[in-house]
């Protein structure tokens, strides 16, 4: 009986095709919207905020006792995760060649300003920067610029490592040579 092991078409001996840098890109800001709303859902709950970071898009819109419970608070991170993936889309085709901690920090703070300042009038659940106490002010500052680093970080590390591979892939392909 004959070994199956260096069989090509068994499933076992097929390599996965690795994701794209886009792809990871797109993952991480998914990843990263669920995460730091809930990190920020966590702030409010325990009063370091007056704005919970994920309900308050669907408070800006909708009204009813479910958009302050459990459930509006859920639904309004998975719609951060999602609109994290064209913040990370807009990383990735601007500053991914930028590595680093900086360019994603001030990309936190970028996001911060036209969030909290710019689009500020869109989303009346919450208070303009004037009305707002100075702990919301930091609270809020500190998970944008986490957030930022985060997506930053992770893009631009994920996008030289591929770069790296490459060159070292092709460097070792014309010593064979």
């Amino acid at each position: 009986m004959e070994s199956n092991s260096q069989d090509p078409k068994l499933e076992q001996n097929q390599k996965e095709k690795p994701m794209s840098i886009r792809s990871k890109s797109l993952l991480t800001g998914f990843i990263g919207g669920l995460f730091w709303a809930t990190i920020g859902s966590i702030a409010y709950y325990f009063n370091f905020s007056e704005v919970s970071h994920g309900s308050f898009i669907l408070r800006s819109f909708f009204e009813g006792n479910w958009t302050n419970g459990l459930l509006g608070e859920i639904i309004s991170i998975v719609i951060v995760g999602l609109i994290s993936i064209l913040i990370a889309l807009l990383y990735y085709l601007t500053l991914r060649k930028r590595p680093g901690m900086i360019p994603g920090f001030l990309y936190g703070i970028a996001l911060w300003v036209i969030i909290m300042y710019f689009l500020n009038p869109v989303f009346s659940a919450v208070p303009t920067l004037s009305e707002m106490e100075s702990t919301t002010i930091v609270s809020t500052l500190c998970l944008y610029i986490l957030y930022g680093t985060f997506i930053g970080y992770s893009i631009s590390y994920e996008y030289e490592a591929v770069k790296k591979a490459e060159a070292n892939k092709k460097k070792s392909s014309q010593n064979a040579s």
